[in-house]
């Protein structure tokens, strides 16, 4: 991905109120996000596998913001987590049962809820089966990367 096409992004996220925006070209992965002060944290282009590809040079990286020490205050059990920044909704449809409640049995690989993120509706699915024991967040509420969203004993 070239140098000015970043550029762009960074002053896109700037201009934006969004905290955090990938971007996928081919095999390059780029992801930026801002950190509490309003700068912007830009990771360096990677590139998966590119046999005969010249080295990408990097710019410094600033360090991301610590992340919480433990999930402090949830009830123990696995915690499924945000896997993208977007709007969650706990049912397909506007009046339609919640795909996930508290005391609900749920199986690996069952939709629990939906983030939205550009226009586009992104199943969070249950990585483990049993009792779903806390929903986190609430139909339309917004959530950032890594938020805890269900716990699942």
């Amino acid at each position: 991905m070239d140098l000015r096409k970043i550029k762009k992004l960074i002053d896109l996220l700037e201009e934006s109120n969004l905290a955090e925006l990938e971007i996928k070209e081919g095999e390059e992965v780029v992801r930026l996000s801002r950190v509490p002060k309003g700068a912007v944290t830009v990771a360096a282009p990677q590139v998966m596998a590119a046999p005969a590809a010249a080295p990408v040079a990097a710019a410094p990286v600033a360090a991301a913001p610590a992340a919480p020490a433990a999930d402090a205050g949830l009830p123990a059990g696995h915690v499924v987590k945000a896997p993208m920044v977007g709007t969650f909704y706990a049912a397909s449809t506007p009046g339609a049962p919640a795909f996930a409640a508290v005391g609900q049995q749920v199986k690996a690989g069952e939709t629990l809820g939906i983030i939205e993120a550009m226009k586009m509706f992104n199943q969070i699915e249950a990585d483990v089966s049993g009792t779903v024991v806390a929903v986190l967040v609430e139909n339309g509420q917004p959530v950032e990367f890594d938020e805890p969203m269900f716990v699942i004993a």
